[in-house]
């Protein structure tokens, strides 16, 4: 069964979409809309958007969801693909998101982190390509652009501007006029934003956007459960690392900047998920672009296959636990 998400054949795009909807049946069966959250006021009106198209149809919101995070899966599959993360294309990192946001049923649900997601997944795809490019500039201008309309979401997500710096320092060398452009990308949604709330006469939403917090949600009711859930999580990610050293070694220096930056996305969004208020019960799944890249090295161990099935058929176990704990 590993074969076939490893694959890189047509068919397991179909696979995959099956598969995303047998392990979110739970949330299908039972739907929720999503709720307003406090102080985020850009994601409540997103969710007044569709609201004048989806009306009270819970299910569609649910299947909405469900339909971007398939994408979404693709989409990594996509960026570790074009910049060769891996020794050959396969639909792992694919199978592994689709696993992780199946493990909680809050993250199947219409969210704001799927929003966020998008765009940081699509500054780390551009910020992957700051190294083979004859328009830096442009590419510069994009990734801040795409982290900033991030932090518009949640103000947490102000730390990525980490993740900026260290990709300029890593992927381009000193140029003072391609670090103003990274500040003039970062600063333009935030400009635009405050501009357009000032036209409406809401500029005092500003003051609602500052939420630091502690994201661990009070829906969670058993602590066992939780340490299980994030051991069962650990257990993966020490996995993935340990293949990922092995694999790693043999890539040449590019991609191997590529995996210090994903590295250091991991890192910042656990930092992030930490701080997020308790208001976004799916803070968690920042995370899970960055995990699923690593996680999937320990799927794609050729020279260990028993290992690799074996963290296969965990994941599964892992999967289904989840499942009951948390239906």
């Amino acid at each position: 069964m590993l074969q076939l998400f490893r694959n890189n054949s047509p068919f397991t795009v179909i696979v995959l979409f099956v598969f995303a909807l047998l392990v979110k049946f739970q949330v299908l069966l039972h739907p929720v809309a999503p709720i307003p959250v406090s102080g985020h006021f850009l994601y409540n009106y997103i969710i007044r958007g569709l609201f004048c198209v989806f009306k009270h149809g819970d299910f569609a919101y649910v299947m909405f969801a469900i339909i971007n995070l398939y994408v979404q899966s693709l989409y990594l599959k996509s960026i570790a693909t074009r910049h060769k993360l891996f020794p050959r294309p396969t639909y792992i990192p694919s199978f592994v998101y689709l696993l992780l946001t199946s493990i909680y049923p809050a993250f199947s649900t219409f969210n704001e982190t799927i929003l966020v997601n998008w765009f940081l997944m699509g500054a780390i795809d551009v910020m992957f390509g700051f190294t083979q490019t004859s328009h830096p500039r442009k590419l510069i201008f994009n990734a801040s652009f795409l982290l900033s309309m991030a932090a518009l979401f949640q103000f947490t997500m102000l730390s990525y501007f980490f993740l900026l710096l260290v990709g300029m320092v890593m992927f381009r060398s000193f140029n003072l006029g391609e670090w103003s452009v990274a500040m003039m990308g970062y600063t333009t949604p935030l400009y635009f934003m405050a501009c357009i709330l000032f036209l409406v006469d809401r500029f005092g939403l500003w003051t609602y956007w500052p939420h630091i917090g502690f994201s661990l949600s009070s829906d969670v009711n058993s602590l066992f459960y939780l340490i299980l859930t994030m051991l069962g999580i650990a257990i993966l990610l020490a996995s993935g690392i340990h293949a990922m050293q092995q694999n790693v070694a043999l890539s040449n220096i590019y991609v191997r900047r590529d995996w210090i930056a994903v590295s250091f996305y991991l890192i910042i969004s656990i930092f992030v998920a930490f701080l997020t208020d308790i208001g976004v019960k799916s803070a968690w799944m920042i995370t899970f672009p960055a995990l699923s890249i690593i996680i999937s090295h320990a799927l794609l161990l050729e020279k260990n296959k028993r290992f690799s099935n074996f963290i296969f058929y965990f994941s599964l176990v892992f999967l289904a636990f989840c499942l009951k704990a948390y239906k």
